[in-house]
């Protein structure tokens, strides 16, 4: 779901959604939306949602207001299906066949789906342990430092922008020679705005995301203390290291989840090979090579 989509939500109406996420059976039935002569009920929208992606999925258990915008989009889907019905879009013989198509594509990936995917209880315990300790350096979290920025606007090859740049860089440095308060210094003179309304603070970084060009400035600070102007292309940048995090691992706990979807995926992968392959072996397919040419010339 885009950021456009969300910012239409902004005023979307929570209580359809949370009424819709916590229908019980008994009321399946109940309609929550309407378009022309169409009404569509709680079990029809459960049953969309479960069509969803599993990204969208995830956004609709954090924000059940997003249910809203769902459901307008499949009541518009509902007004075109009817449409095409009317006009008997369905039955013209190009469409039909494409339309058969389709069916036998999500029929057979439905079916694959079905015989591939592993029991329920896998995996266990011992096997997301033992997934663990096989990738437990993929967990590593490296050395992080919190960051905090000045930044003063002088392209380069800008002659007045970097005099009114050099201007203003004299200020800031004036003023923390004074020993003002970084935080406030940020907050009035930094033009990186976004990180300047929480005091210049960039937040926590591992050295591979800091910018080359400030790097060495920045690893090189001792806690609390503030570097000299460091000039990049884009301007001037005085850094402060608040703080620092020593290297861990993320414990089991935190990556179980994402680490029982993978095996899952893995495991279902590997039974639709499995699957495929002793079709194939008990259905030898045959094919005549010489009438393959014949097929691409008339594609052509």
């Amino acid at each position: 779901m885009n950021s456009s989509a969300r910012r239409l939500l902004a005023g979307a109406c929570q209580g359809l959604a949370l009424s819709l996420l916590a229908a019980s059976t008994a009321g399946a039935a109940e309609v929550v939306g309407k378009i022309g002569g169409t009404e569509v009920t709680a079990t029809e929208v459960r049953a969309y949602v479960e069509t969803l992606s599993a990204s969208d999925q995830a956004a609709l258990a954090k924000d059940p207001s997003l249910l809203s915008q769902v459901v307008r989009t499949y009541l518009a889907r509902q007004a075109v299906l009817k449409e095409a019905q009317v006009k008997k879009f369905d039955q013209q013989p190009a469409v039909k066949a494409q339309l058969d198509r389709v069916r036998d594509e999500a029929l057979t990936e439905l079916y694959l789906q079905t015989v591939s995917r592993p029991p329920e209880g896998y995996p266990g315990d011992a096997e997301v342990k033992a997934a663990y300790e096989a990738n437990r350096k993929s967990f590593d979290v490296p050395k992080q430092y919190q960051v905090a920025q000045i930044f003063v606007a002088a392209p380069r090859g800008d002659r007045e922008a970097e005099e009114r740049g050099k201007r203003k860089l004299d200020e800031v440095t004036r003023r923390l020679k004074q020993r003002a308060d970084f935080a406030v210094v940020a907050r009035e003179l930094s033009e990186e705005r976004e990180s300047a309304q929480r005091g210049g603070e960039i937040g926590w970084l591992a050295e591979e995301q800091i910018v080359p060009g400030i790097r060495a400035a920045a690893l090189g600070l001792g806690k609390g203390t503030v570097s000299e102007p460091v000039r990049l292309d884009d301007g001037w940048h005085v850094l402060k290291l608040l703080d620092t995090r020593a290297p861990t691992t993320r414990a089991l706990a935190e990556v179980r989840e994402a680490l029982v979807g993978q095996l899952r995926a893995e495991r279902a992968r590997a039974n639709r090979q499995a699957y495929l392959g002793k079709l194939l072996e008990q259905n030898p397919p045959a094919i005549n090579e010489l009438t393959l040419p014949k097929i691409l010339a008339k594609a052509k």
